[in-house]
């Protein structure tokens, strides 16, 4: 190699250098330091499994309780999606991924139930 090849080497070798030294602070900043934390997210805005729990979580209180209008409410916090649409969903995914035989049960529960309510005027989010 001649001296001037060299030369041209070193600043790709800087700069190479410094974009994995700061690719590595940049992720254990954002990652170990500094890392995002959700505050207050909307119920709307969850994966599908934590979805699924929040659905069951509110068939679970409806079995308890037998208050359909409450657990109307508790769904309207998902979304515009019409509750028992949700319900069958969340029933759906139960059954794709194995919940137990109960829980099953328990969301077929409210599923009926809010299929046979008669249609209430529209439930808005607490």
């Amino acid at each position: 190699m001649h001296r001037h090849e060299v030369h041209a080497l070193k600043p790709i070798v800087r700069l190479l250098l410094a974009l994995i030294v700061g690719a590595a602070v940049g992720l254990i900043y954002g990652w170990v330091v500094q890392p995002v934390r959700y505050v207050d997210t909307a119920p709307g805005s969850l994966r599908a499994d934590y979805r699924t729990d929040y659905v069951l979580m509110v068939a679970q209180a409806y079995a308890a309780e037998q208050d359909l209008q409450t657990a109307q409410v508790r769904l309207a916090s998902l979304g515009p999606q019409a509750p028992a649409d949700l319900v069958t969903a969340a029933l759906t995914y139960a059954v794709d991924h194995g919940f137990t035989r109960t829980d099953l049960e328990t969301l077929n529960q409210l599923a009926v139930a809010l299929r046979s309510a008669a249609p209430a005027a529209e439930i808005q989010a607490p």
